[in-house]
């Protein structure tokens, strides 16, 4: 694979980009109950080996080759998947839950403004909104806001899955710009 592609280099950043595009298309889909007898915590088992497992060894590895911004927010949000694979089915209040996906939101967001490519911030944005709405919506016990969020979450799910894709099949990973106009350059 060539190192140089903008939508992610290494193949840790492919691996951690379908791990959390899987993760998050199938969390996202069972909170939104678009899929009759599908719920989000059937994304348990998903959430445990892919989301946590999976996408911390992947920030690990992502760590061992120096990149330090990949491996935060790999081994980050695995340790949060997993831990909401771990503790899904256990008695915690609506608003306990609502504080989890909270923290859940602010690492989220902690991560879209370190930068990064143009697809990374996306999928970071997209989960920090996700996430965001989610914890009012279990706050306000409010089952349209958790279908809205579930629908942000698979956004950012196939954000992620579009940018390992595009990484591995060569595709765009950004648009392309267009001139300014005529006569007109960069410096004025």
């Amino acid at each position: 694979m060539d190192e140089d592609v903008s939508a992610g280099s290494g193949s840790t950043i492919v691996a951690g980009r379908l791990a959390l595009g899987v993760t998050l298309l199938a969390f996202g889909l069972g909170t939104t109950r678009v899929i009759d007898g599908l719920a989000a915590s059937d994304a348990v088992s998903l959430a445990h080996y892919v989301g946590g497992v999976a996408l911390f060894v992947a920030g690990l590895l992502a760590f061992r080759d120096g990149d330090t911004a990949t491996g935060t927010a790999f081994s980050a949000l695995g340790a949060l998947w997993f831990t909401w694979a771990v503790s899904a089915g256990s008695q915690a209040s609506a608003d306990a839950a609502g504080l989890f996906l909270l923290l859940f939101a602010l690492v989220a967001l902690s991560l879209t403004l370190a930068g990064g490519d143009t697809l990374g911030q996306a999928v970071h944005g997209l989960l920090f909104l996700a996430m965001l709405v989610l914890a009012v919506a279990s706050f306000a016990d409010s089952s349209a806001l958790a279908k809205a969020g579930g629908w942000i979450a698979v956004a950012s799910g196939a954000v992620a899955w579009y940018a390992a894709t595009a990484a591995l099949a060569h595709w765009p990973t950004t648009l392309p710009r267009r001139a300014a106009g005529r006569g007109v350059t960069a410096t004025g």
